[in-house]
């Protein structure tokens, strides 16, 4: 016997060198129990197999009854059908007939009557379209169209100040196709507001109605030129979604009716017309489908009668709005480029000074810029009259002016806008 195994040596771990020398172990146990699963699910795989094909067996059974309810429920199929030869079961298809479509007459078209006591859109239509005008206006650097409202026999014409603003010329085209040059009554840039006159007579005037009447769910429409003359007089339908919205527009506030009456690009100083063919606002603005990620459809908005009313009569009778502040500047907005250029700083260009104002007074000349007032920076039109929109005729703000390199600071007082 190996003396070390006698001895038990400590050293003595039972490996050779080549590998160990007690026998290797049995798993027999392990394989065992493998077997037996796999014989388990076998069981449970066959059992779930019988199971399918009864169910499905039954399925079948069923859905032959309920085919065999449907067909004795509804028409008798002769039984001859199932002995017809294959021919006469299945036309040819050389032999089909190309199937026509039969068309029926239709009944007359009827008057659409949105409220009792209403008009038609029919009559609605073509009680105004005489009174609704193309406006066709020319600047410097740009053509503007819109729409216009004829007030009066003797030529007087409503529209949007934002259409006529700037006009070196501006052109009017009557429903009969007419084209008359128009001079200019008065702007309120406030209320987005002109007066035109052209030189004709016996024009047929809108009928004007109370827009404090109004609302919400009645019914309106809007007459106008969508993206131009090209589709003069387009006629749309809506709903009054909307009363007394407070719209913040270059940093005024405006109340108007809000509309889901379709308006566009063009349909700017059209009217909005209530079901009994009546003016209950101009059409001014709307918010497009490009103003967020989700987009926006069917908010248009219209100027009241009874704000058109207060603003028109006094452009008509004195040229301007009484009560409207301001400093008597007019300006352009400094480029970039003359900026960088020029070594000039952001600001308010001033191309015109009422020489009745205060700022004529106290020495602002043409060529000079504008920087701020109050501390609020002045680079656009928009942003002046922003700046005096909220104050009253008599107050003073603190002008800062640049020119000829230096920067001034001069107190301005705000006087009434005459136009």
């Amino acid at each position: 016997m190996d003396e070390r195994k006698q001895n038990n040596h400590p050293w003595d771990d039972s490996v050779y060198g080549t590998g160990r020398t007690q026998p290797p172990k049995s798993h027999g146990g392990l394989v065992a129990l493998l077997l037996i699963m796999v014989i388990f699910l076998c069981g449970i795989i066959t059992v779930l197999g019988i199971l399918n094909v009864r169910l499905f067996h039954k399925l079948n059974t069923q859905e032959e009854n309920d085919l065999s309810i449907s067909f004795t429920t509804g028409a008798t199929v002769p039984t001859q059908a199932a002995t017809l030869p294959p021919e006469e079961a299945v036309p040819d298809a050389a032999q089909e007939v190309s199937p026509t479509i039969d068309l029926q007459q239709c009944p007359q078209s009827v008057e659409n009557i949105p409220m009792e006591g209403g008009l038609s859109l029919q009559e609605i239509y073509s009680r105004n379209i005489d009174s609704v005008v193309s406006i066709t206006s020319v600047s410097q650097s740009a053509t503007a169209t819109g729409t216009g409202v004829i007030l009066t026999e003797n030529g007087y014409i409503v529209t949007n100040c934002h259409v006529v603003e700037n006009g070196v010329t501006i052109s009017v085209q009557l429903s009969d196709s007419r084209e008359l040059n128009a001079r200019l009554v008065g702007a309120d840039a406030v209320s987005d507001l002109a007066v035109l006159r052209v030189d004709a007579n016996n024009l047929s005037p809108a009928q004007f109605g109370d827009s404090d009447a109004l609302r919400v769910g009645d019914t309106v429409v809007a007459i106008g030129d969508p993206l131009g003359v090209k589709f003069r007089g387009t006629y749309t339908d809506g709903i009054v979604s909307g009363i007394g919205r407070d719209m913040d527009v270059n940093g005024r506030t405006m109340t108007l009716i809000q509309t889901n009456a379709a308006l566009n690009s063009g349909n700017s100083g059209g009217p909005l017309i209530n079901c009994y063919g009546q003016v209950i606002g101009i059409n001014t603005m709307k918010i497009g489908a490009f103003t967020d990620s989700a987009g926006v459809e069917g908010l248009g908005f219209a100027i009241p009668s009874a704000t058109v009313k207060d603003v028109v009569e006094q452009l008509i009778s004195q040229g301007y709005v009484s009560g409207r502040p301001t400093l008597g500047l007019e300006g352009e907005t400094l480029s970039s480029f003359d900026q960088y250029y020029y070594r000039l700083p952001a600001g308010l260009y001033i191309t015109d000074v009422d020489a009745s104002s205060d700022a004529a007074a106290k020495g602002v000349e043409e060529g000079d810029i504008l920087l701020s007032i109050d501390g609020t920076g002045i680079t656009t039109m928009d942003a002046l009259n922003a700046a005096v929109y909220n104050r009253e005729v008599g107050d003073t703000v603190e002008a800062v002016i640049y020119r000829s390199g230096a920067k001034y600071r001069v107190r301005l007082t705000l006087t009434e806008n005459k136009g």
